[in-house]
């Protein structure tokens, strides 16, 4: 492919991921594959330049944009060489007048004001850099010591001890470390939920959403003799956890649950757990580095209907937290409706529950929890509290 015609596959598939974000369609990583698998004389370096752009000019874009041609053209105002491909052969069309630019920005207009106030404008651009790739050693299985002899490039993580962190994009899928469950990727902000729950080898921990298990499985290395049940409404998603335990030589029990009787199909855990982790459904604000497309695709009613099952979540664990147990709440988000402000709200209406220090480093106090920033802490963004219910 020529420049030019990487520029213009570049506008198209924009299209496609702009599309998508008005239509709740299939994420940009999944646009991209299937438009190169209809395309296959383009060669590896000609995949490896367009996805590039595609994603440059994700990340330049807060807002929308109107087209994929006003996405590269917004990105042509940083790197004015894009432009020397418009109206030449299997190009872009020559430019016309009157054709505007997208915007740049960091952050929509319109949750600017939803952000925690811990967050201010000069830690905006962290929230859209490259992440880098974090691994968590499986300590039931080798140290992290041990792992520095298989991953020599990596560096520890500075706030959890189980973590490695490697340059982004860096691949581990084909290490022998991986392939056989001595490592797991997880962003050390996650890793860090995990440590708040705080794991030992002779309780009972229930896992509310436990999605692919990643946190499950960091605790149940972490405690081998600990009860671990993981649950989810998503069938596809909690599916996944059972090949990972294998490989990572784990016994996690798993149970599908179905809305709104989530109740009554945890009967036998109900004032039962001496934990329970909600890592909650949520904006995604957090993980915008790995996911920029994430802005376009949230919407006022969405946010909303996302707070609301936070809401219907942690008042559901309460009941399964038993008399002295902890509840440890957590969001992949930056915004205070869903963090500090969803504590307040439970608080308010559990009055005897209290709001605990949590047992990790870094992070800043925000409300009745702790706030990890890629800005301050080079996480990805997490809200994570920790309740006890009174005995």
């Amino acid at each position: 492919m020529t420049p030019a015609a990487r520029t213009q596959a570049a506008v198209e598939i924009l299209d496609e991921v702009i599309a998508a974000a008005h239509g709740n369609g299939p994420p940009a990583d999944t646009i991209v594959s299937r438009y190169f698998k209809q395309r296959r004389y383009a060669g590896s370096k000609d995949r490896r330049a367009v996805r590039e752009l595609v994603f440059r000019a994700i990340r330049r874009s807060a807002e929308i944009p109107i087209s994929g041609r006003s996405a590269i053209l917004g990105l042509a105002q940083d790197d004015p060489g894009i432009l020397s491909g418009f109206g030449e052969p299997r190009g872009p069309d020559a430019l016309g007048d009157g054709e505007i630019p997208a915007d740049a920005g960091h952050v929509p207009s319109w949750l600017q004001p939803l952000l925690s106030p811990l967050v201010d404008e000069a830690e905006w651009p962290a929230l859209l850099n490259r992440a880098p790739l974090d691994l968590r050693v499986n300590i039931a299985r080798t140290s992290r010591d041990r792992m520095f002899d298989e991953f020599a490039e990596a560096v520890p993580t500075p706030l959890s001890p189980w973590g490695l962190r490697l340059p982004a994009e860096t691949k581990v899928d084909d290490r022998a470390a991986f392939m056989s469950g001595l490592v797991e990727v997880q962003d050390e902000g996650s890793q860090l939920i995990a440590l708040t729950c705080e794991a030992s080898n002779d309780e009972r921990l229930l896992d509310l959403c436990a999605g692919a298990g990643g946190k499950a499985l960091a605790l149940v290395a972490a405690a081998p003799g600990i009860t671990i049940l993981a649950t989810d409404s998503n069938r596809a998603r909690l599916a996944q956890l059972g090949p990972r335990a294998e490989r990572a030589g784990a016994t996690i029990e798993t149970r599908l649950l179905n809305q709104p009787r989530e109740l009554d199909e945890l009967a036998d855990w109900r004032d039962g757990a001496d934990t329970v982790l909600v890592d909650a459904p949520c904006s995604g604000s957090g993980t915008w580095r790995r996911n920029p497309e994430g802005r376009w695709r949230l919407t006022p009613d969405r946010l909303e209907r996302l707070i609301s099952s936070q809401e219907r979540l942690l008042d559901i664990a309460a009941q399964l937290v038993r008399p002295g147990g902890a509840l440890v709440y957590a969001v992949c988000s930056l915004l205070s409706r869903e963090g500090a402000g969803q504590i307040a709200r439970f608080l308010e209406h559990h009055s005897s529950w209290i709001s605990e220090p949590l047992p990790i480093e870094g992070g800043r106090h925000d409300g009745g929890g702790r706030l990890l920033t890629p800005g301050h802490d080079q996480t990805d963004g997490f809200f994570v509290a920790r309740l006890r219910r009174p005995c």
